[in-house]
């Protein structure tokens, strides 16, 4: 995938608003190989930005398409594929599971796709200061920790696309920067598109544009 395009998109929530924004109801084109960040308040639909780009979410208006194909018409397949080998997103919400170790988690992705072997897991885990906590199950971490178990959860994969909503919120300075290090490292390595969001604190890289939701 190289495109991902969005041409008078708008949720359905928003309908009749005077909206004000540079993504809903304008064409927006993401590219691949470049890297965005959308910036936005709460409440202006960013986190519904990404789950209607990965599909889990269709109650929008407009259009919405990879490579000029509308995403409305992927059957349950065409998103299975797609989400193994093309989108890659980190959630707000982290969605992991509580109740498994950090480990655990990361190799539920990598068992599906064995993109990365146990060493390069183990070396993101000890760049990120959690490598002690890979045994830990992850309803017993932090919320920051979690966040960097996200992260490598969500590099585990082949992609052309890598969405992160709110990473870094519970993060500090020197943590959020090698997390953007990692994650450069991997998008780079794919040739892939970054999407990265945020309410206020962000990764410092160099953004190819700046959206204002």
């Amino acid at each position: 995938m190289n495109r991902i395009e969005l041409h008078n998109t708008l949720p359905c929530v928003f309908e009749g608003r005077d909206v004000q924004s540079e993504i809903w109801l304008q064409d927006v084109v993401f590219q691949k190989g470049e890297t965005y960040l959308v910036e936005a308040s709460s409440g202006t639909g960013k986190s519904s930005l990404c789950s209607y780009i990965i599909g889990y979410r269709k109650d929008y208006l407009g259009n919405i398409s990879f490579d000029g194909k509308d995403i409305r018409k992927y059957g349950v397949s065409d998103w299975t594929s797609i989400r193994k080998n093309t989108l890659s997103l980190l959630f707000q919400e982290l969605r992991l599971f509580p109740e498994l170790t950090a480990m655990e988690n990361i190799e539920i992705k990598n068992g599906l796709t064995n993109h990365k072997n146990r060493k390069e897991i183990e070396e993101w885990f000890e760049r990120l200061g959690i490598a002690d906590k890979m045994d830990a199950k992850v309803g017993r971490m932090s919320f920051g920790q979690q966040q960097r178990v996200a992260m490598i959860r969500a590099l585990v994969q082949p992609f052309d696309f890598l969405m992160v909503d709110e990473p870094i919120s519970h993060l500090d300075d020197d943590n959020s920067a090698i997390m953007a290090s990692i994650m450069m490292e991997e998008v780079q390595r794919q040739g892939a598109g970054v999407i990265v969001t945020s309410i206020g604190k962000h990764m410092e890289m160099p953004y190819t544009k700046t959206f204002r939701l």
